[in-house]
């Protein structure tokens, strides 16, 4: 029986797009799966200054368009379903589950990305949407001239608060510790930003409002005092975690559920790939994810073609 495409790829961020352009210039017959949208986490990335070949930068929205249209016009096909389950992987047909249809192939790369943690803290859910959101890019435009918060004290978190302290009034970085973990270019950026305040060695313990968000319930860990810190909105960027759920038992990941693969992005299945945020010790980095992902169609053609 023969399979229905030489490889699927299974998302279509960075890594996903970057592998479907090498793919099809391969001359393999590529469908790439996606639940949402092409673009991945630069669907929610404001400015992007580290990734060359924009001497002033670029847009998220804007690169994932490019590098969508780029795949595209090479012959990648790109059908728009969530991913249910994957069988058969030791098999030289390799089955891909969706909602619509089942797909076969003969190779598979896996460039699911990951997703932002929550908190887990009450009104979190409650809020959500109604002044709690983890994406400044698409909700920050909802509080111009507001005063909100941002959790956490990595690059993502800096990142962002740079960009909504552009539109608020203010940003007030609620950080566990009483440094930041944040790179030191976005560090010096944050602390030289005029709208930018910080609540150094404190956590949110709840999210509180009527109808919506008015304020972080928020424990000074040095005192243990608990007050409530008036805020319009909460952009939380407090980890992430890898879209591998549906890959548990069938593939060998680290304890975070990361796919562990060698340098040319193999799995220990023959004909199974994984590249980007989904794979182990990736550097979570733009040009990192599509270095991954051209390894990984690299790969799958070499491994095709022996």
């Amino acid at each position: 029986m023969e399979a229905d495409y030489d490889v699927i790829i299974l998302g279509a961020g960075a890594a996903g797009l970057a592998a479907g352009l090498y793919t099809t210039r391969a001359m393999m017959k590529t469908l790439i799966l996606e639940s949402i949208g092409p673009g991945g986490q630069l669907l929610i990335t404001d400015e992007i200054e580290n990734y060359p070949g924009f001497t002033n930068g670029v847009k998220g929205q804007e690169l994932a368009q490019i590098m969508d249209q780029q795949t595209a016009r090479f012959g990648a096909e790109t059908e728009y379903a969530e991913v249910e389950g994957v069988d058969d992987l030791d098999k030289p047909l390799k089955v891909v589950h969706t909602y619509d249809r089942d797909y076969t192939t003969g190779r598979l790369i896996i460039a699911t990305g990951g997703a932002h943690n929550k908190l887990g803290n009450p009104g979190e859910d409650r809020f959500a949407g109604k002044g709690v959101s983890y994406c400044a890019v698409c909700d920050g435009n909802f509080f111009r001239g507001e005063d909100v918060v941002v959790v956490g004290g990595g690059d993502s978190a800096l990142d962002e608060a740079h960009y909504l302290s552009g539109i608020v009034k203010s940003v007030t970085i609620i950080h566990r510790r009483d440094e930041l973990r944040a790179t030191k270019v976005l560090q010096d950026r944050a602390f030289a930003n005029p709208k930018m305040k910080f609540l150094w060695s404190h956590m949110v313990e709840e999210f509180t409002g009527n109808e919506v968000l008015e304020a972080a319930r928020v424990k000074n860990l040095k005192t243990d005092e608990i007050y409530d810190y008036p805020t319009a909105a909460a952009f939380i960027y407090v980890g992430f975690h890898p879209n591998t759920e549906y890959l548990k038992g069938k593939l060998a990941m680290d304890p975070l559920g990361h796919i562990e693969t060698d340098i040319h992005m193999r799995t220990k299945i023959p004909g199974v790939y994984a590249c980007g945020d989904a794979r182990a010790d990736s550097t979570r980095q733009l040009g990192a994810a599509v270095g991954d992902g051209i390894t990984a169609a690299l790969s799958a053609y070499h491994d095709h073609a022996a």
